[in-house]
């Protein structure tokens, strides 16, 4: 039976690796390919509990989820902000990785298209349009190797400010301009750059002052070099 979609839904899978170009029978096929099951949560809840088994990964329609790990002293450490056409949990899914270390809450009210990986490890011969959509999840798990190092560089520096240079330049960089809007609210922000509210605050005003930065809320606009990044 064809899965129902609203036109928001719809704009969502647009901007998704997998699904993106995909209209109609093409599209109803690549979903029920991934086997496609949609679930609605209020903010606040939980998606996915650390150390259970992720059976199926999920790709956002609307709102927003956070993707978390706990350090070694359990501290929340954020490891993606995850909006509208993008997917979390899809390499641990994959792998069907037993204890998962990772955590996903709605940080907003949310839409998810829950779907499983089974139909890839089929696929190895046959139909063409198979082929193709494990071409495209293959594509999606490059992408987020590619962000991931983009979280390492963050966290290689050794300073609050350097990681806010490499932070900042990466926004920019993936807006296309001096201006764009970060996808954390500032607690969240923190805990992503693996910081605490309060010091992050005193740099961004420092930044500020200094006349390398404006900002307002999550939206910031660099205004000058933010030198060196050490």
């Amino acid at each position: 039976m064809a899965l129902t979609l609203t036109a928001e839904d719809l704009a969502a899978l647009q901007k998704s690796e997998l699904f993106c170009g995909l209209q109609g029978p093409a599209l109803q096929r690549a979903l029920a390919f991934f086997d496609a099951l949609p679930g609605q949560y209020p903010k606040g809840a939980l998606l996915h509990r650390c150390g259970s088994t992720l059976a199926r990964f999920g790709l956002v329609l609307t709102g927003s989820v956070q993707v978390f790990m706990d350090d070694i002293d359990g501290n929340q450490i954020i490891m993606a902000g995850v909006g509208p056409g993008s997917t979390f949990g899809e390499s641990m899914c994959f792998l069907a990785v037993e204890e998962q270390p990772i955590s996903v809450v709605a940080a907003s009210d949310t839409r998810v298209l829950w779907m499983q990986t089974a139909a890839i490890h089929r696929a190895c011969g046959g139909d063409p349009q198979d082929h193709l959509l494990v071409e495209r999840f293959i594509a999606l798990l490059a992408g987020k190797a590619l962000s991931m190092n983009d979280r390492v560089q963050v966290l290689s520096k050794n300073t609050l400010r350097g990681k806010l240079v490499v932070f900042f330049t990466q926004c920019a960089h993936r807006a296309g301009s001096n201006r764009f809007t970060v996808p954390f609210g500032r607690q969240d922000m923190a805990a992503y750059l693996g910081t605490d509210r309060s010091a992050l605050s005193r740099e961004l005003s420092k930044m500020q002052r200094e006349g390398v930065l404006r900002f307002h809320k999550n939206q910031f606009e660099l205004l000058s070099s933010m030198g060196p990044t050490l």
